[in-house]
């Protein structure tokens, strides 16, 4: 397949997938099998176009950014707890994400362990959905640290390739009894920092063939998969977040489970 059409294909995967409950690190592993390219060949690639969906956040929301850094020129206690809910969510993935580094990568390479991962996230979800009480605050500034801290520890388990960022940051917090809108738009600010963290991690990994230009797959491809995620996860971003303060996370879970399962029959044949 022409490298460029891959780079679109990837790029919609990860536009479509990034801030939905079903895995967009999942589906591009899923994707090397079905679109038949080398995932470690593009591993670096699929890393890196995720500044297209954080890209896409960014200007989606950036009132609310450009509100919380004037108020934080003014001390303003709620963007203080804003900033500060942000980065105690995010301290846990950080800490294990450099210590788990290498082992992430390993499970990177198994298309089974997202498969299995998929069914048990859909599961989990459905029972969220039918348990769970949200309500609390509306908010991401007015939550609790320890509300904060806990979705952050939550995000820990999004390590594992297939059970989704998103998803366990807005189960988690639906779990704790973060009403839904406020669930996915923390979901959303944190990816920020989390995926920043990863592509830089992933780009001083691999400056060398990047900056020579030696790589298999060079910044053309980087740059069409960047603004095509970009696209793409904006206009999911509008529409996920009216979708779900309507209607609930048990479609995306039923989703889950019919291609986990599908996927565990390819790929077990």
């Amino acid at each position: 397949m022409d490298p460029i059409v891959t780079a679109i294909l990837l790029g919609i995967v990860e536009g479509v997938t990034e801030f939905i409950p079903v895995s967009s690190t999942g589906h591009l592993v899923l994707a090397s099998e079905v679109f038949g390219y080398d995932a470690k060949t593009w591993a670096v690639f699929n890393v890196v176009i995720q500044l297209g969906a954080i890209l896409a956040v960014v200007v989606q929301y950036w009132r609310t950014f450009w509100a919380v850094g004037m108020g934080l020129l003014r001390l303003e206690p709620m963007s203080i707890a804003f900033v500060r809910n942000i980065l105690l969510a995010f301290l846990p993935s950080a800490v294990l994400g450099l210590l788990l580094k290498d082992y992430i990568h390993i499970l990177l390479g198994s298309p089974l362990v997202v498969a299995w991962a998929l069914i048990l996230g859909g599961i989990a979800i459905l029972a969220i959905e039918r348990w769970a009480k949200p309500g609390g605050p509306s908010g991401v500034a007015q939550l609790p640290a320890r509300q904060a801290l806990g979705v952050g520890l939550v995000q820990c388990i999004s390590m594992i390739p297939g059970v989704s960022r998103s998803g366990a940051t807005i189960m988690g917090a639906l779990a704790m009894g973060i009403e839904r809108r406020t669930a996915a738009e923390f979901s959303f600010f944190l990816a920020i920092p989390t995926m920043l963290g990863a592509t830089t991690l992933e780009l001083i990994d691999n400056r060398a063939n990047l900056m020579a230009g030696t790589g298999p797959v060079g910044w053309t491809e980087i740059a069409v998969g960047f603004a095509v995620s970009f696209v793409v996860a904006l206009a999911v971003i509008r529409l996920f977040v009216a979708y779900v303060s309507r209607a609930g996370f048990a479609p995306f879970a039923w989703y889950r489970i019919v291609a986990g399962a599908l996927a565990v029959v390819l790929l077990t044949r």
